[in-house]
C-alpha cells in the first residue's frame, strides 16, 4: 500500500494515540475512497439479478431523475478531471504516486456505474432504491474525513498546499451530499401500475427505502387507529404478490408437479425400467416411496423467500456479539485515566449505531418472514379448499366436516406459527457456538462449569414441557366435555326447566370443573418452576461460572471487564437456550399438521370422466348400460348391473323400500359414486336437488339464483310455482333476509322448496330430485307437483327422474322405474305395474294405508277456492311442522346481525369455530315471533362490542376474585424479588472493583457466598410471587365460573330467547379459557418486564445521576408510541378474528354441500369466493404485523437511546466513576430494549384479554326468576291430589312492553278431564302450557291448580308436580338412564316398566349396555320416533295428577303416534290430560276442546257439540277431512 501512495498508509500516533486524531493522507485517497465503490460492486450482480425478476412497468422521465442523472454525469466529470490533472502532472514532469491513477480511475467508473443504475432502475419501475441510498450514504461518510483533515491542515499550515485538488473535493463533497438527499425522494409510481385504480393501496408497495426501513409508511394507519376504531374500509388492499390467487395457485403448480413425478416412477417401474444405480445408493435401495412430499412443494414456493430472511437472520447474529465487545472496550477505557476521550464517545456511539443497524436488520427479518408465514398459510388453505371440492365420497367419509376444517384453521395456523422459530433450526447452534467462544476467550475454561449447567437445564425445562403438555391434552378434554355439556345445556333449557332437572346438570358441570381446576392447579406450580429457571438462569449460571473462575487459580482476578462481559454474554446465551425447546415442540406439531395435510391431499378425487356427458344415443337424455356403483372401492356394490334409458323430456318416477338404492342412483348420475363397471352418459346441465336441502348462508335470492344473473320474470315464476310467495311475507326481509347456516332460520318445508327453486331458476335440461316433497305438507306437496313437476307444471318438456315415496303422483309419471336392492326390478308404466303384480303392487300395497287421509283429500273436489290454499301455505310455513329454531329474529337488519353473530360468536369474534348449537323448541318461539312482529321490537339483542380502553373497575374485580391477600402479597413480592436481583448486581460491581487495589483478591468466599445469598433469595422471591399469583388465579376462575353458571342456571327462558347460545357459549368457552389460562402468564410476564425496566433505570441513574434529564423525554416517548400502538393494533386484531370465522363457515358449508356445487358446476366460483374470504382477513392479517414492527423499530429506538446515553454519560463522568458501576450500567442498559419491547406487548394483551373478565361478569349478573324452592310456602305432600286446573282472568305477555299473548283467560278444568286445544298458528296453545310451568310469568289474573295458587310456590316445586311431553323430544348425550332418570329418584323396575309401557323395551334390551345405553348428542343415534317415545317413558316415571301433550307433528311417523295415543289412553286415564293438538283426529274422543283465536277463547265445549256449532272447529275439522 504504501508504494502505491508513495507515503506511509497508517501511523497509529498519528491516528489512535492522540487528542485530535486523524487519517493519513494515503488512507484516505485509497481504501476511505475505495468503500462506497466496492460496495456497489459487490452488490450489483445480486441486484441486477433481482432487477431481473422484478418489472413493475416503466416510471416517466421527472425531474427529478433529470437531477439525478446530471448528478451523476458531473461527479463523474469530476473524477475525469482529477484524473486529467494527474496526467497533465505525469506530461509536465512532476510524477504523481500510482493512486492518483487508481483513485478516480475507480471513482469516475463507479459513478458512471450509478448513473446508468438510475435509469434502468427507472425503466423498471423502481421508486426509491436503496442499494444507491446506501451508496451515496458511505460516499458522505467516507469524504467526512478528508473534509476535516483538508481544513485543518490549510489551518495549520496557513495556505491551501494544493488548490486543484482542493476545489475539486469540495465540488465532491457537495455533490454527493446533494444525491443522497435527492435520493431520499421517491419517483412518481410506474405508468401502469395498478396504484391509480385502486382506491386504497397498500402504501409499502410505494414506499420510499428509508420508510420501509424505518416501518414509517405504517405511522398514518397507527395514528388513524389512535383517533377512532379502525374499521373494515380503513384496511389497505393486498400487495398484488400477497393474493390468495398468486399465492395459491404456485403452491398448486409445485404440488401438482411433484405429484407427476410420483406417479412416474411407478409407471417406469411397471414397465420394467431399472432406477439408475444412483438412485438406489440415495434411497437405500428401498423402491420409491408411492406419495408425493407436501414438504418439498412448500419449499419449492416459499424457498427464495426463506433464503432471503436466512440473510437478514446472520447479520443480526453476527451483529448481537459486537456489543459485548464493546462493552469491554468502554470498561478498559474507563479503567485508563491516560486514555484520549474521544475513544469512549466512539465507543460510545459505535454501541448506538451498531444496536440501531441490528434492530433495523431484526426487523426486517420479521416482516419478511411473517410475510412468507402469511402466504404459506394463505397458500394451504387454498390448496386445502380446492382439494376439498373434489374428494371422493369414500374419502370424506374417512374423516368429519369438523376434522376437515381443523386441517384448515388448526393445521395451517401451525405452520403460520412455526415460521418465525424456523431460521432457529441453524441460527440458535450458532448463536451458542459464538457466545460460548467469545466467553472461552474472556474467562477460559471456567466457562465449562456454566455452559454445562445451562445444558442440564434443558431437559429439565423439557420435562417440565413435556408435563404441562401432558396436563394440558388432559385438560382439554375435560374442558371439551364440559363445553359439549354446556351447549346441550343451553340447547335443552327448556326441557331442563319444564323437567326441573337444573341441580342434576348444574352438579355435572361443576364436577367436570373441579377435574379441570385441579389439573390448572397442578400444571400452575409447574408454570411457577418454569418461570423460576427463566429468571434465576442467568444468575446461576454467572454464579457458577464465576465460583469456578476465582477459586480454580487463586491468580485469576475477577475485573469489572470479565464480568460484566461474561453477564451481557450469558444474556445473550440465554435466548437461544430458551427457544429451543419451543422450537422443537413446535417442530413435532408441524411435522404431524404436515403428515395430515399431506395425506389429506394424496386421497382420491373424484374422476370426472365417469360420467360421459358429450355422446349419447340420440332421442335419450340419460342411460346407464350395465352399470355397476360403488360408494367406496372396500364396500360391496350399492348399485349393480343397472339398464336404464331415460327418453329426452320424460317425467320418471323411482321408487322402491327404504334402502333400495334410490338415492345412489340419483348420485351415480352426478357422477359422485365410483364406478366399478358400464357407462352412464346424461345429456345437457343439470339440475339436482337433494333429499336434505343444502341451503348457503346468504340471502334467500341469492340462494335461489346460486351464482345466475337475476332475471326477475323466471325469478318471480320459480317463487311462485314452489310456493314461497306467502313465505317471503312471513319473513322479515323478503327475499333479501339472511339465512342463517344450514338454513337454520327457515322451517324443513322451506328449505325444501328453496332448494327446488334453485334447481327451477336454474333452467338445466335434466332435473334429478331426490324426494323433494317428503319434507313438506300433503297439500304443498300436492301445490309442487301440480305447478313444478307434473305434466302441467313449468318442468314440463324437461327430463325429471323423481324420487319419490308419495304413491298419490305416480298415476301421472310417464314411467316408473322400480329398485329393489340395488338392481331394477321393474320398469312401467303405472297401469302396466299395477298389473303384472310384481314388487311393484307389494311396495304400494306396504305404503297405502298410511295414505289413505291422502286419498280422501285428493278425492275431494279441487280446493274450495283460492284463498284457502294461500292460508294452507301459510300454514305449511308457520305450522308446527316447522323445525324453526327459536332465534328466528323479527326485523330484517336485527336478521342480519344475528347471522353474523352465529357465525363470529362473540364481540371479538374469537369463538374458534365452538359448534353453534341448534335450538329446537317449538311452538313457543314461534308464537313470540308472531307476538313480535306486531311489537316489531329487535328479538336478538345487539352484542356490545367493547371499544376502546378497559375501565379500571374490571381489573378491580379480578383482583377481588383473586382474593385480596393474593394480590396484596404479589404486589410486595415483585419489587422484593427486583431489589434482591439489583443487590446481587451491586455487589458484583463492587467485588470487581476490589479487585483493582492488589493484583489478588482476598476474601473470596465471602464475596460469592453473599453473591449466592442474594441470587439464591431472589430465585425464592420469583417462586413464590409466581406460585402465589397462579393460585390467585385458579382462585378467581373457580370464583367467576361458579358466578357465571349459577346465574345461567337461573336465567328466565325469555334471555334464552333473545340471546344467541353461542353468545353465551362463548362466555363458557373462550372468556373462560381466557381467564383460567391466559390471564395469569400474561400478567406474570408484564409485572417481570415492568419491574426489569424499572430496576435497568434505578441503576442507571444511581451510577450516572445526568441520565435524568433523558430518562423523562424518552418515557414521554415511549408512552406515545403504547397509546398509538395498542388503540390500533387492538382493533386491528378484532377485525383480524372477526374475519377468521366466515372463511372457516364458508369451507364446512362447501364440503356439506360439494354435491351440489358439482352438479350445478359452480366450483370456479366457490374457489374464487373462498379466496376473497381469505383474503378479507389478510387485509387486517397484515397491518396487524406491520404494527408489530413498526412498534418494535420505535422501542429498541428508545432501548438503543438508553444505552447510548448510559455510555456516554459514562464517558463523560469517567473520572468519578469505578469501572464495576460502569459494567454494571451499560450491561443493564443492553438488555432493556427486549424488556421494553414485551412490555408493550404484555399491557396490550393484558388489554384485549381482561375483557374477558368484564364479559363473564356481565352474564354473572343479568335477572333471574323465580326462587327454585321457597322455604316458607311449600305445596302439600301428594298435592295435587284432583288434578284440577283453573285460569281466573289470566293475561301473559312475553316480555314487558309487549303485547298481551293471553288475554283475560277463565276457564276451569275437572279433575281427569281430557282437554284439546286447538288454533291457528300464534293463537297462544303453546303459551298457556308455559304459563301452566310458570315459563311465563302473569301479568295479571293467576292459575290454580287444586286451589293452589301456583305463583305463591317455588318453581322446582310446581314443575317436579306436573309432566309434559314437550313437542321436540330433546335428549342429552348421557347414558339413557340418566335421560329417563337424572336424579336417580326411581329403581330398575320402574324404568324397565316404563321403557315397557312406551314400546322401547325390545329396543334398549337388544342393546349390549341395555339402560347404560349412551345417547350421543340431541340422540343423533335414535330415531325421531324412538326419542319422542322416550319422552313418553319420562312421562310414564312421573305420572304426576296433570299431563301436558304438546302433540308432535308431521315428523313422527303414524305408528309411533299410534303407540303414544294409546299409551295415553290407557295409562294416564285418571289423570287431567291438555292435549295441544295438530292432528284432529286424536283429540276427537276427548271430554271438551278449547279453541283458541288471538289469546281468547274463542269455543270450549265437547267435540261433538262443537262441529254441530259450525264454528271455527267445524271449518278446522272439514279441512282435515273429519266432518
Amino acid at each position: 500500500m504504501d508504494a502505491l501512495c508513495g507515503s506511509k498508509f497508517w501511523d497509529s500516533n498519528l491516528s489512535v494515540h492522540t487528542d485530535n486524531p486523524d487519517l493519513t493522507p494515503c488512507f484516505q485517497n485509497s481504501l476511505l475512497a475505495w468503500v462506497p465503490c466496492i460496495y456497489l460492486w459487490a452488490a450489483l450482480p445480486c441486484y441486477l439479478f433481482y432487477l431481473r425478476r422484478h418489472n413493475r412497468g416503466y416510471i416517466v422521465l421527472s425531474h427529478l431523475s433529470r437531477l439525478k442523472t446530471a448528478l451523476g454525469v458531473l461527479l463523474w466529470c469530476v473524477s475525469w478531471a482529477e484524473l486529467f490533472y494527474s496526467f497533465h502532472g505525469l506530461v509536465h514532469g512532476w510524477a504523481p504516486a500510482p493512486i492518483s491513477f487508481v483513485t478516480p480511475l475507480l471513482v469516475g467508473v463507479t459513478m458512471l456505474l450509478a448513473t446508468l443504475l438510475i435509469q434502468y432502475e427507472r425503466l423498471r419501475g423502481v421508486q426509491s432504491s436503496g442499494v444507491l441510498i446506501i451508496f451515496w450514504f458511505l460516499c458522505v461518510v467516507c469524504a467526512i474525513v478528508p473534509f476535516r483533515s483538508k481544513i485543518l491542515a490549510a489551518t495549520a499550515k496557513g495556505e491551501i498546499s494544493d488548490p486543484f485538488h482542493f476545489t475539486t473535493f469540495y465540488i465532491y463533497f457537495a455533490l454527493v451530499l446533494f444525491a443522497l438527499i435527492l435520493s431520499c425522494f421517491r419517483e412518481k409510481p410506474p405508468f401502469f401500475s395498478p396504484q391509480n385504480v385502486d382506491p386504497n393501496p397498500c402504501p409499502e408497495v410505494s414506499a420510499g427505502f428509508l420508510s420501509r426501513l424505518s416501518f414509517w409508511w405504517f405511522t398514518k394507519m397507527a395514528i388513524l387507529g389512535y383517533r377512532r376504531p379502525l374499521e373494515e374500509q380503513d384496511l389497505w388492499s393486498l400487495k398484488e404478490d400477497d393474493c390468495s390467487q398468486k399465492v395459491v395457485n404456485r403452491l398448486l403448480e409445485a404440488w401438482k408437479k411433484l405429484q407427476k413425478q410420483a406417479v412416474g416412477p411407478e409407471a417406469a417401474a411397471a414397465s420394467g425400467k431399472k432406477a439408475s444405480g444412483e438412485d438406489e445408493v440415495l434411497l437405500g435401495g428401498q423402491p420409491r416411496s408411492r406419495q408425493p412430499s407436501f414438504l418439498w412443494a412448500l419449499l419449492a414456493t416459499f424457498g427464495p423467500s426463506i433464503l432471503i430472511s436466512m440473510c437478514f437472520k446472520v447479520v443480526q447474529d453476527l451483529l448481537s456479539f459486537i456489543n459485548p465487545q464493546l462493552l469491554s472496550i468502554l470498561i478498559r477505557f474507563i479503567s485508563n485515566p491516560t486514555a484520549p476521550t474521544w475513544w469512549g464517545f466512539l465507543v460510545a456511539g459505535l454501541m448506538f449505531l451498531c444496536s440501531m443497524v441490528q434492530t433495523l436488520v431484526l426487523h426486517q427479518y420479521f416482516h419478511c418472514i411473517f410475510e412468507m408465514a402469511l402466504r404459506l398459510r394463505t397458500a394451504i388453505t387454498g390448496v386445502i379448499y380446492r382439494k376439498a371440492l373434489v374428494i371422493t365420497n369414500s374419502a370424506k367419509r374417512e374423516s368429519t366436516v369438523g376434522e376437515i376444517v381443523n386441517l384448515m384453521s388448526v393445521d395451517a395456523q401451525r405452520f403460520m406459527d412455526l415460521a418465525p422459530f424456523l431460521n432457529l433450526v441453524w441460527s440458535a447452534p450458532l448463536q451458542i457456538i459464538l457466545a460460548i467462544y467469545f466467553l472461552w476467550q474472556n474467562l477460559g475454561p471456567s466457562i465449562l462449569a456454566g455452559v454445562a449447567f445451562m445444558v442440564l437445564l434443558i431437559p429439565l425445562n423439557g420435562a417440565v414441557a413435556v408435563k404441562m403438555r401432558a396436563f394440558q391434552v388432559e385438560q382439554m378434554k375435560f374442558k371439551d366435555s364440559r363445553i359439549k355439556l354446556m351447549s346441550e345445556i343451553l340447547g335443552g333449557i327448556k326441557v331442563l326447566k319444564l323437567y326441573a332437572w337444573e341441580p342434576s346438570f348444574l352438579e355435572k358441570v361443576e364436577g367436570i370443573r373441579e377435574d379441570e381446576l385441579r389439573l390448572l392447579r397442578k400444571s400452575a406450580y409447574l408454570q411457577a418452576i418454569s418461570t423460576f429457571t427463566w429468571v434465576c438462569t442467568p444468575f446461576l449460571v454467572t454464579l457458577t461460572t464465576l465460583g469456578v473462575y476465582v477459586s480454580v487459580d487463586q491468580n485469576n482476578v475477577l475485573d469489572a471487564e470479565k464480568a460484566f462481559v461474561s453477564v451481557s454474554l450469558f444474556n445473550l446465551l440465554k435466548i437461544p437456550l430458551n427457544m429451543l425447546p419451543q422450537l422443537i415442540s413446535n417442530l413435532i406439531q408441524t411435522s404431524v399438521s404436515l403428515k395430515r395435510i399431506q395425506h389429506f391431499l394424496s386421497q382420491d378425487e373424484l374422476d370426472p370422466q365417469c360420467v360421459e356427458r358429450k355422446t349419447i344415443t340420440p332421442g335419450y337424455a340419460v342411460t346407464i348400460d350395465n352399470g355397476t356403483f360403488t360408494w367406496a372401492p372396500d364396500l360391496p356394490p350399492t348399485l349393480h348391473s343397472l339398464d336404464i334409458q331415460v327418453p329426452k323430456g320424460a317425467l320418471v318416477a323411482v321408487v322402491g323400500p327404504v334402502g333400495c338404492g334410490k338415492s345412489s342412483l340419483v348420485s351415480a348420475l352426478l357422477g359422485e359414486m365410483e364406478k366399478l363397471e358400464g357407462t352412464v352418459c346424461v345429456k345437457g346441465s343439470v339440475a339436482y336437488v337433494p333429499q336434505a336441502a343444502w341451503i348457503q348462508n346468504c340471502t334467500l335470492q341469492e340462494n335461489i339464483l346460486f351464482g345466475q344473473a337475476l332475471d326477475p320474470k323466471r325469478y318471480q315464476q320459480a317463487l311462485k310455482t314452489c310456493a314461497l310467495l306467502a313465505d317471503l311475507e312471513m319473513l322479515p326481509g323478503g327475499d333479501q333476509t339472511e339465512i342463517g347456516e344450514k338454513g337454520i332460520n327457515l322451517s324443513g318445508g322451506q328449505r325444501q322448496r328453496v332448494s327446488l327453486a334453485r334447481a327451477v331458476y336454474s333452467e338445466a335440461d335434466l332435473f334429478l330430485l331426490d324426494d323433494p316433497l317428503s319434507a313438506v305438507d300433503s297439500h304443498v306437496a300436492k301445490h309442487i307437483f301440480d305447478q313444478v313437476i307434473g305434466p302441467e307444471g313449468v318442468l314440463a318438456g324437461k327430463t325429471r327422474v323423481l324420487v319419490t315415496h308419495s304413491i298419490s303422483f305416480l298415476p301421472q309419471m310417464d314411467f316408473i322405474i322400480v329398485l329393489a336392492d340395488g338392481q331394477v326390478s321393474e320398469v312401467g308404466s303405472y297401469p302396466a305395474l299395477l298389473q303384472r303384480n310384481g314388487s311393484f303392487a307389494n311396495f304400494l300395497s306396504n305404503y297405502a294405508p298410511d295414505e289413505d287421509e291422502e286419498n280422501m283429500k285428493d278425492n275431494r273436489t279441487a280446493l274450495e277456492d283460492i284463498e284457502d290454499q294461500e292460508v294452507m301455505l301459510i300454514e305449511d310455513t308457520l305450522s308446527n311442522h316447522t323445525d324453526l329454531t327459536d332465534n328466528e329474529p323479527v326485523m330484517y337488519e336485527v336478521q342480519k346481525q344475528f347471522m353474523r353473530q352465529l357465525s363470529v360468536m362473540s364481540s371479538e369474534g374469537e369463538g374458534q369455530g365452538w359448534p353453534v348449537p341448534r335450538r329446537c323448541l317449538g311452538s313457543a318461539g314461534k308464537e313470540v315471533h308472531t307476538a313480535e312482529a306486531k311489537a316489531s321490537g329487535a328479538l336478538i339483542q345487539e352484542e356490545k362490542a367493547e371499544m376502546g380502553t378497559v375501565k379500571l373497575s374490571v381489573f378491580w374485580d379480578y383482583a377481588k376474585a383473586m382474593g385480596l391477600y393474593s394480590t396484596v402479597a404479589i404486589c410486595l413480592l415483585y419489587p422484593g424479588q427486583s431489589a434482591a436481583s439489583i443487590g446481587a448486581n451491586v455487589w458484583l460491581s463492587a467485588w470487581t472493583n476490589e479487585a483493582m487495589t492488589e493484583s489478588q483478591q482476598n476474601n473470596t468466599s465471602m464475596r460469592l457466598g453473599v453473591y449466592a445469598a442474594l441470587g439464591i433469595l431472589q430465585g425464592l422471591l420469583v417462586m413464590l410471587s409466581a406460585i402465589t399469583l397462579t393460585v390467585g388465579s385458579v382462585q378467581a376462575a373457580r370464583f367467576l365460573h361458579q358466578a357465571l353458571l349459577h346465574n345461567k342456571m337461573r336465567s328466565p327462558q325469555s334471555f334464552f330467547d333473545t340471546t344467541p347460545s353461542g353468545r353465551i357459549l362463548n362466555r363458557f368457552s373462550k372468556d373462560i379459557y381466557v381467564i383460567d389460562e391466559v390471564l395469569a402468564p400474561t400478567i406474570l410476564m408484564l409485572l417481570n418486564s415492568f419491574y426489569n425496566s424499572v430496576a435497568t433505570l434505578v441503576v442507571i441513574v444511581a451510577s450516572t445521576p445526568l441520565f435524568t434529564v433523558v430518562a423523562l423525554p424518552l418515557a414521554v416517548f415511549y408512552v406515545l408510541v403504547q397509546r398509538f400502538y395498542v388503540a390500533t393494533s387492538r382493533q386491528l386484531k378484532r377485525l383480524e378474528s372477526i374475519s377468521r370465522s366466515p372463511i372457516y363457515s364458508h369451507f364446512s358449508e362447501t364440503v356439506t354441500g360439494s354435491s351440489v356445487i358439482r352438479a350445478y358446476g359452480r366450483s370456479q366460483d366457490f374457489k374464487a369466493v373462498s379466496d376473497a374470504k381469505v383474503d378479507a382477513n389478510q387485509r387486517s392479517c397484515y397491518p396487524y404485523i406491520a404494527s408489530n414492527r413498526w412498534l418494535g423499530i420505535r422501542v429498541e429506538f428508545v432501548g438503543n437511546c438508553v444505552v447510548l446515553f448510559a455510555a456516554l454519560f459514562a464517558v463523560i463522568g469517567r473520572n468519578s466513576l469505578s469501572p464495576g458501576l460502569v459494567g454494571l450500567s451499560v450491561s443493564y442498559a443492553l438488555q432493556i430494549t427486549l424488556t421494553l419491547n414485551w412490555m408493550i406487548r404484555m399491557m396490550s394483551d393484558l388489554e384485549s384479554n381482561i375483557v374477558a373478565v368484564e364479559r363473564v361478569k356481565e352474564y354473572s349478573k343479568t335477572e333471574t326468576e323465580a326462587p327454585w324452592v321457597v322455604e316458607g310456602s311449600r305445596p302439600p305432600a301428594g298435592w295435587p291430589l284432583q288434578g284440577e286446573v283453573e285460569f281466573r282472568n289470566y293475561s301473559v305477555r312475553y316480555r314487558p312492553g309487549l303485547e298481551l299473548v293471553l288475554k283475560k283467560l277463565s276457564l276451569h278444568v275437572h279433575g281427569g278431564e281430557k282437554v284439546g286445544i286447538v288454533g291457528r298458528t300464534g293463537a297462544g296453545k303453546s303459551s298457556m302450557t308455559l304459563c301452566l310451568f310458570r315459563i311465563l310469568e302473569a301479568a295479571e289474573g293467576e292459575i290454580r291448580i287444586d286451589g293452589l295458587n301456583v305463583a305463591d310456590i317455588g318453581l322446582h316445586d310446581l314443575r317436579s308436580q306436573l309432566t309434559i311431553i314437550p313437542q321436540d323430544p330433546i335428549l342429552f348425550s348421557a347414558s339413557l338412564r340418566m335421560n329417563l332418570d337424572p336424579f336417580g329418584y326411581y329403581s330398575e323396575e320402574d324404568l324397565w316398566r316404563a321403557l315397557e309401557l312406551s314400546h322401547l323395551h325390545t329396543f334398549v334390551s337388544s342393546q349390549p349396555a341395555g339402560l347404560d345405553f349412551q345417547c350421543s348428542e340431541g340422540g343423533e343415534n335414535l330415531s325421531v320416533g324412538q326419542r319422542q317415545l322416550v319422552c313418553l317413558a319420562r312421562a310414564l316415571l312421573r305420572k304426576s295428577r296433570i299431563l301436558v301433550l304438546d302433540e308432535a307433528t308431521a315428523a313422527i311417523d303414524l305408528e309411533t303416534d299410534n303407540f303414544i295415543q294409546a299409551t295415553i289412553r290407557t295409562q294416564f286415564e285418571s289423570c287431567t290430560v291438555l292435549t295441544i293438538a295438530h292432528r284432529l283426529n286424536t283429540i276427537m274422543d276427548y271430554t271438551r276442546v278449547l279453541v283458541l283465536d288471538k289469546g281468547m277463547i274463542a269455543e270450549f265445549d265437547s267435540p261433538a257439540n262443537l262441529i254441530a256449532a259450525r264454528g271455527i272447529f267445524y271449518r278446522m275439522a272439514r279441512d282435515a277431512g273429519l266432518a
